[in-house]
């Protein structure tokens, strides 16, 4: 299968549950010339009027900057792949089983399509985890 599997840093930053304060995190991150593949903000409902986003790629010196400046950080808890490849029924399903059988839990796992391609984030606990799960995808 045609699977493209690359390893991804992820920023993460606690927000405050107030209008703009996602935005101001982002249009810092636009200022420095960065093009995010991937964005996930939530609140955070066991602490009410707070909020966390994850983001990645933060490339180059000014980029990580800025990130550093907004108060994203590398996350040292949460190891993610990203694998894109051809949407088709069940692509889920077959990466999560291969995953499973191999007796890897996730931490977290995003996916949408657009088109005719999948793109999927999946956390993981531990790098070797996450090394593991890309040899694994690959020779799906």
């Amino acid at each position: 299968m045609n699977l493209n599997v690359t390893r991804v840093d992820v920023r993460i930053a606690k927000l405050k549950d107030t209008p703009g304060n996602l935005a101001k995190k982002l249009s810092a991150l636009s200022a420095a010339g960065a093009n995010l593949d991937f964005v996930f903000a939530r609140r955070s409902p066991e602490k009410p009027g707070t909020g966390v986003v994850f983001l990645s790629p933060i490339k180059g010196a000014k980029q990580a900057a800025a990130a550093k400046k907004a108060g994203l950080k590398k996350t040292k808890r949460l190891f993610a792949l990203q694998v894109t490849g051809p949407n088709k029924a069940g692509m889920g399903t077959l990466i999560t089983e291969a995953i499973a059988e191999a007796g890897i839990s996730l931490q977290g796992f995003l996916a949408h399509t657009m088109g005719r391609k999948f793109v999927l984030h999946i956390a993981f606990d531990t790098s070797a985890d996450a090394t593991k799960a890309g040899r694994i995808i690959r020779k799906l």
